[in-house]
């Protein structure tokens, strides 16, 4: 897909000078269309690094966090706690994955109704490879320093705090 042609203004800053003459300064319409538009960004760089090894971001993220967990297998509830996604969002990942060879799925022996989703030797592999390439491109920030990604993640924090997304204590 070839890139598109790169406009000779910034259209979030256009339209938010148009938003000012409408409706008077709104910096949180600038602020989100922003966000939005740099998520599109970075998930279409990340997207394009995984999707050698058969992966999207979001089942690259599954496969990191069984690689996190002591014996590399989780149940799928904690899977969606923990990335924060719907349980039908989980059950589909984690298919994929099973399809893919990367994770395994049996029952869970501490609980008759639940499962669990373990990786795979494949799976390890895969994510090692995927996790390689996405640090050489710094995950797509590389337009930012370490201090940067630092306050980048300081400023959204607050936002996942009111979201309730974790308890700050």
């Amino acid at each position: 897909m070839p890139k598109p042609l790169s406009l000779p203004f910034d259209p979030i800053a256009r339209a938010d000078e148009l938003w000012k003459q409408r409706w008077g300064s709104v910096p949180s319409m600038a602020a989100i269309t922003s966000i939005m538009r740099a998520h599109q960004i970075l998930l279409g760089q990340v997207d394009a690094v995984v999707k050698p090894y058969g992966l999207t971001f979001a089942r690259y993220e599954a496969l990191v966090l069984l690689t996190f967990s002591k014996s590399g297998e989780l149940p799928m509830s904690k899977i969606g706690e923990r990335l924060m996604v719907h349980p039908t969002s989980v059950t589909n990942t984690v298919d994929r994955l099973v399809r893919s060879g990367l994770v395994a799925k049996r029952p869970n022996p501490n609980d008759g109704r639940g499962t669990l989703a373990s990786i795979t030797g494949k799976g390890r592999e895969v994510v090692e490879a995927a996790t390689r390439d996405l640090m050489e491109m710094e995950f797509g920030l590389s337009a930012y320093g370490e201090d940067e990604c630092r306050e980048i993640f300081d400023l959204l924090r607050p936002l996942r705090i009111a979201a309730a997304d974790f308890d700050a204590g």
